[in-house]
């Protein structure tokens, strides 16, 4: 049996809002459940550890692969993956569950979705926990052209906006970019600053040592017998990645970021305040979400609660699961008791 059968429960389907979503499901139909949406290049299975933690605490919680991945349908248009058809795959599932608000909690692009959901759908939202991943405002200017001039072509959010280039590589040898996204920090990283999601807010010209993270030509290089970062993930965890990327390729996911400029003008005139409980995950050593990009998040988040997860790189879930579960059932039994 795979991991994935080992490790997670059985897995769902629902159709809602166009595609056949497979989720899992665990713990008893009580209470607000949590919903747990992924990043890129993740699945459902990225958030086994907090089912089981949940589960054991007589919570329910939910875990889809979202559109684009898993076992979970992709459609072909780039704009099917636009942030109102990502938001409104989440109140579909709501739909299908017979429930009327879930506390969200995402990672990585999960995160992103998760803070819009309050503003698209505030009826369906009790809470929000981000891990990771900020509350962003809306940007001054199209977000795209801001990191291009910013951080020019290579930088990956640029480069993934063209058609199939970066699609092609990653696709190529699935096993070597899993290798190389899946790790923790590298030895002796210190607590990282600067990172990307900043300078889609910051309409400036791009500081001396800030990384412009030219994602595909790194990739081209990498060599993971060289690769000196730690693995998190064991050999059966690692290969669900592998194979599931092997059978649906990355297309799905990277257009989530082919949408950065329809959704920020789809989002003109939208409300920038989260107002319901929430909680603001950060990992100490995530170079593309560090802890400083969540700074000034209470201007627009104002019941915010904020906890720092040491020594942990981007996958923060499954690198430190234990740390993040305890955070999060604290804020969870503080907040929405049973």
């Amino acid at each position: 049996m795979s991991a994935l059968e080992t490790q997670m429960p059985p897995v769902k389907y629902a159709d809602v809002n166009g595609v056949r979503m497979a989720y899992y499901e665990t713990g008893p139909r009580r209470g607000v459940p949590v919903v747990f949406c992924h990043g890129f290049p993740e699945l459902a299975f990225s958030w086994r550890h907090q089912l089981k933690a949940l589960e054991a605490a007589g919570r329910w919680a939910i875990a889809p692969d979202q559109r684009g991945y898993g076992l979970t349908s992709r459609p072909g248009p780039v704009e099917d993956y636009d942030m109102e058809h990502l938001t409104g795959d989440m109140v579909g599932l709501l739909d299908h569950l017979g429930v009327e608000k879930a506390i969200f909690c995402g990672h990585d692009w999960g995160g992103v979705v998760v803070w819009q959901m309050p503003l698209n759908h505030p009826g369906r939202v009790a809470g929000v926990i981000g891990l990771n991943t900020p509350f962003m405002a809306r940007p001054p200017a199209d977000p795209i052209e801001i990191m291009r001039r910013r951080f020019g072509e290579e930088m990956y959010i640029v480069h993934f906006q063209t058609p199939g280039e970066a699609d092609d590589v990653l696709d190529r040898d699935v096993a070597k970019a899993m290798s190389f996204f899946l790790r923790k920090p590298p030895p002796g990283a210190p607590p990282a600053s600067g990172g990307v999601s900043g300078s889609v807010l910051a309409d400036r010209p791009r500081t001396e040592g800030e990384s412009t993270f030219p994602l595909v030509k790194m990739l081209q290089t990498y060599d993971p017998a060289f690769d000196p970062r730690e693995r998190f993930l064991t050999d059966d965890e690692m290969a669900v990645f592998v194979d599931t990327f092997q059978r649906t390729g990355f297309t799905g996911g990277i257009n989530w970021y082919r949408n950065f400029t329809r959704n920020w003008r789809a989002s003109e005139g939208t409300a920038d305040r989260v107002t319901v409980p929430s909680l603001m995950v950060m990992a100490e050593k995530d170079a593309v979400l560090p802890p400083s990009a969540a700074d000034g998040m209470e201007d627009h988040v104002p019941d915010l609660e904020k906890a720092l997860i040491e020594e942990s790189g981007h996958w923060t879930q499954q690198e430190k699961p234990e740390a993040v579960n305890r955070v999060i059932l604290d804020w969870l039994d503080r907040r929405f008791s049973l």
